[in-house]
């Protein structure tokens, strides 16, 4: 009698491999998420701090028996080699008295010695860049990758989005889940709260309002808009660092990349023509899928929100005016 061959749980398991440039708070949380999350079969951490490296990679190997069957280690650019997405996590911090630019002239330096070494062992692998500024970066780097912007990807606001609607779940003491809303353009200061498209399950906000007798005049909204733009000041306020939910949105971009679901999110991409923007990163609703940036959506903007768009646009675009690239 002929017998069906056994499953090797560890190999069922290692379908994709996922290559993290950086292992700081952001990327070996973000790893760890992954772990939990089951999304990859192969996880590769790189950086120039092997001893510290190899500490997060133990620790992470140890909650191997209690989540996922996964293969954990610690890499260099060869590792890039097979790797489905490397996400970038690597950077430098603001120093005291340091400008903006002066921060992104360093990180852009950093990020033209690290991209020719990853494109040198993969062009089929997407990236996916969460490192700050990170429209400018994720511009940069695909001009230094010279991939296909589809497949050059930024987290942009798929935080602030999140923050957003969760600001409007506690405010209706409704499941976030169920609200939709984008924060678009820069993910920064300039960003720009879509004010005339959120719903709730499909029911505009104002709607809804008049539905339940409540309202959000225009003040409250700003206030909305401005906590989103400033949680990370707050949060870096108090704790030093944001990484829990910047972890919680790179796993989500990378599932819908593995899973090919094209889920719509608010990335960073290469807008080209969108409300009379061209050639600049910033995040728009758009499908993920399998081969990166499906395609971006155009939503319907009111004039205000239009108008903001594009001035969320000139400011990346004077930034890149004063950069190298």
């Amino acid at each position: 009698m002929k017998q069906t061959p056994k499953t090797n749980l560890f190999n069922e398991h290692r379908t994709h491999k996922i290559v993290i440039i950086g292992s700081g708070k952001v990327g070996t949380t973000f790893a760890y998420t992954l772990l939990l999350y089951g999304l990859a079969g192969e996880i590769v951490l790189i950086d120039v701090d092997k001893e510290r490296t190899e500490g997060e990679v133990m620790d992470l190997k140890h909650a191997i028996p209690l989540t996922n069957p996964t293969r954990i280690y610690q890499g260099d650019y060869s590792d890039c080699q097979g790797a489905d997405i490397v996400v970038i996590t690597a950077g430098t911090a603001q120093r005291p008295g340091e400008t903006r630019l002066d921060l992104l002239k360093r990180n852009i330096d950093i990020f033209k010695h690290i991209i020719p070494q990853i494109v040198q062992y993969t062009c089929e692998a997407i990236l996916l860049v969460a490192t700050n500024p990170v429209d400018i970066l994720s511009y940069a780097t695909q001009k230094i990758s010279a991939l296909p912007a589809s497949r050059v990807i930024g987290s942009g606001t798929v935080l602030d989005t999140s923050r957003f609607r969760w600001l409007l779940g506690n405010h209706f003491s409704l499941d976030a889940r169920n609200i939709h809303a984008f924060i678009i353009g820069e993910h920064g200061d300039s960003e720009v709260a879509v004010w005339s498209s959120a719903n709730i399950a499909g029911m505009p906000i104002d709607a809804y309002c008049r539905l339940m007798g409540c309202e959000i005049p225009a003040s409250q909204r700003e206030e909305f808009s401005k906590q989103v733009r400033n949680a990370a000041y707050e949060i870096i306020q108090r704790k030093g660092a944001t990484f829990y939910a910047v972890a919680a949105g790179l796993a989500r971009i990378v599932e819908s990349i593995l899973r090919n679901q094209n889920s719509v999110l608010s990335v960073s991409n290469m807008v080209l023509g969108y409300y009379g923007i061209h050639d600049i990163y910033l995040s728009l609703p758009a499908v993920v899928g399998e081969h990166g940036i499906e395609h971006i959506l155009e939503l319907p903007l009111s004039r205000s929100e239009a108008k903001a768009l594009c001035t969320s646009a000139d400011v990346l675009k004077n930034l890149l005016g004063q950069l190298e690239i």
